[in-house]
């Protein structure tokens, strides 16, 4: 079933509005086009003065003038620590249109997550060699006092069989 053209345009139009993911429409020179609420939200950006401006100011990155340079799709994966945002970001030509779509999807808590994560682990590793090496100084302790106990007993028992052979004589 295919729907009449206007009410594809309307259900298009409320998707692009309710998706969580960023929409972006950009020209051949990278100029704004198109943006959805949640772009504007993803990178902190206001609606008024962003159409007609470069991209790159706003995603900070060259994703855009790549994919239109391979003349292709491209899929990146960026962060703006300045922003606080990590995304991924899908970009492909809209045919006939002259322009390039970018679906942006904000992976910044899986970022997160990721780095709590490797941080957790690198103290885990820090805390099992801080174990190992209390663990060594106490083995070298104990046979250090093994040594000094079995040192004492061999000159007692020298001691010993030194008598019991002066005896016998």
């Amino acid at each position: 079933m295919t729907l009449p053209k206007s009410q594809t345009t309307a259900h298009t139009s409320a998707i692009l509005e309710h998706t969580p993911n960023g929409v972006l429409l950009v020209d051949r020179k990278t100029r704004i086009r198109f943006v959805n609420p949640s772009f504007r939200t993803m990178f902190r950006c206001a609606e008024e003065g962003l159409l007609g401006r470069l991209a790159k100011r706003f995603v900070h990155s060259d994703c855009f003038e790549r994919a239109i340079a391979a003349g292709g799709s491209l899929m990146v994966k960026e962060s703006i620590p300045e922003h606080g945002v990590s995304f991924r970001v899908g970009i492909f030509p809209i045919e006939g249109e002259g322009l390039y779509c970018g679906i942006f999807i904000d992976i910044s808590e899986e970022e997160k997550a990721r780095k709590d994560f490797l941080d957790l682990k690198a103290q885990m590793l820090k805390r099992g060699q801080e174990v190992i090496s209390r663990q060594m100084q106490t083995v070298q302790e104990i046979a250090r006092l093994l040594g000094e106990t079995t040192a004492e007993t061999k000159v007692l028992l020298v001691k010993l069989m030194s008598l019991y052979q002066e005896e016998g004589q």
